[in-house]
């Protein structure tokens, strides 16, 4: 994959993690995720992941 695309990637996951965050400690309402421990827990590390995904994408590798 090229280097924009994993960022995007990265970007993408964090945000997905941000929704989980929020679904998980009860202020976005609506989903059986809410006010789920799991996710309020879940979704920070999946932030985490998403932006040192986006940040590896970002720095790159030269071949």
């Amino acid at each position: 994959m090229k280097k924009p695309a994993w960022v995007v990637l990265g970007v993408v996951v964090a945000l997905l993690g941000l929704v989980f965050t929020l679904q998980g400690i009860g202020v976005m309402k609506g989903s059986s995720m809410s006010n789920n421990t799991f996710w309020a827990v879940a979704g920070p590390i999946i932030i985490i992941v998403g932006l040192a995904v986006a940040a590896a994408g970002a720095r790159g590798r030269s071949r």
